[in-house]
């Protein structure tokens, strides 16, 4: 095995293990401290309704709906971290869910588009195509200060080919190359080219930025 395979299978194996650990933290989230808030709420609504004094019935009315937008925030949490729906229905439907917290989070309208129909995809591929496009929107939502986005799925006999186009500001690419300042580039084609597909970038001052994916079906 050369220097080259033995890095790659490295990098899968530390993707797979954070991925396993972000699926565990995801389901305590939302199974455990999600549950016992929402125990807490219960027994907190129990006690408003046995309360006369309007001050104290008050501030306990205050405190479960400080609880409730806790509660509320961490199922939020929980789904960025690992959506349910990419497992149990596909990569897609699980963009579809996405976007719309997205869009509710950060005001960006995604305009998205499917082009033939979808294939099942292996989950280590749904995976690693969902954390690119949630790195590519998060990059968006971060720099490119715009408030639109243009996203295509495109399925061919062998290929899926994902396109993102913000319509931002854009950025020089070179200077972006060196890795020390493109982590979160680097990482994107690194998980695309672990699964056995390609990321490419390009990117023009005032012109936006576009990522394209390509997966092998």
């Amino acid at each position: 095995m050369d220097v080259l395979q033995t890095k790659q299978k490295l990098n899968s194996y530390i993707i797979d293990s954070q991925e396993e650990e972000i699926k565990r933290i995801a389901l305590e989230l939302h199974e455990g401290v999600g549950q016992n808030l929402y125990s807490i709420l219960t027994g907190l609504q129990v006690v408003e309704s046995a309360i006369s004094e309007e001050g104290m019935k008050s501030y306990v009315r205050e405190m479960s709906q400080l609880i409730e937008k806790t509660i509320q925030e961490i199922r939020l949490l929980s789904v960025e971290l690992h959506p349910p729906t990419l497992t149990t229905f596909g990569l897609y439907p699980a963009m579809k869910s996405y976007l719309k917290l997205y869009t509710s989070t950060f005001g960006i309208l995604v305009d998205l588009e499917i082009v033939g129909k979808e294939v099942s995809l292996p989950e280590r591929s749904n995976i690693a195509v969902f954390r690119v496009c949630q790195e590519a929107l998060e990059n968006i939502a971060k720099y490119a200060d715009t408030s639109k986005v243009k996203m295509t799925f495109l399925y061919s006999d062998t290929e899926l080919k994902i396109s993102i186009q913000d319509f931002g500001r854009g950025f020089q690419l070179e200077e972006h190359e060196d890795p020390h300042h493109s982590s979160g580039l680097a990482v994107m084609k690194e998980r695309m080219l672990l699964t056995g597909g390609k990321c490419t970038i390009s990117s023009k001052i005032g012109e936006g930025t576009s990522i394209e994916l390509f997966l092998p079906l």
